[in-house]
């Protein structure tokens, strides 16, 4: 993973694929959306959103994170990528606790173990996106500064909250 401080400063003109991934949730009406914008050197190639009922913030950032990987897997097969998300939730769990959730069985373990342990949140979407990351080891995740001016991390935002207000099926930008 990058350092907070080299992936806010990450360059829109970068070679390679990287992929902006983001999420929201509105709290009174429950709808959630989640969106991702693919730039290969630099050039939009390509863009999805969607939304869904009855969500939340979290479930959204890591459903960009799915979709975002289920392209790459289906239109760039196998090639390196860099899946960027402002959600430190999503970039800590996928580079650290994933591996040791699938270890657990999906379950946080307790250091004692004389407590239960316990389902991890969205367990259903941590598998998923587990097995599209696993499917492309060339995938990485990298933190980026939400809402800092870096194009693409607004531009997903954007699609993201269009996502929210759609709360219907995935959408191509």
């Amino acid at each position: 993973m990058l350092s907070r401080a080299a992936a806010s400063a990450m360059p829109q003109g970068r070679q390679g694929l990287h992929v902006f991934v983001d999420g929201c949730f509105e709290p009174g009406s429950g709808q959630g959306g989640w969106a991702f914008v693919a730039y290969r050197d630099g050039a939009e190639i390509a863009a999805g959103f969607g939304g869904a009922e009855n969500s939340a913030n979290n479930r959204m950032e890591l459903t960009a994170v799915l979709e975002a990987a289920a392209w790459i897997g289906g239109a760039e097969a196998g090639l390196p990528a860099l899946i960027w998300s402002d959600s430190v939730y999503v970039v800590e769990g996928c580079n650290h606790w994933r591996p040791i959730w699938r270890n657990n069985g999906w379950k946080k373990s307790n250091p004692g173990g004389k407590a239960r342990n316990r389902a991890i949140a969205d367990a259903d979407l941590w598998r998923a996106v587990d097995l599209r990351l696993l499917q492309n080891p060339a995938i990485g995740i990298a933190w980026c500064k939400g809402h800092s001016g870096i194009a693409g991390n607004e531009r997903a935002d954007e699609l993201s909250d269009q996502g929210r207000r759609s709360t219907g099926r995935p959408r191509q930008a």
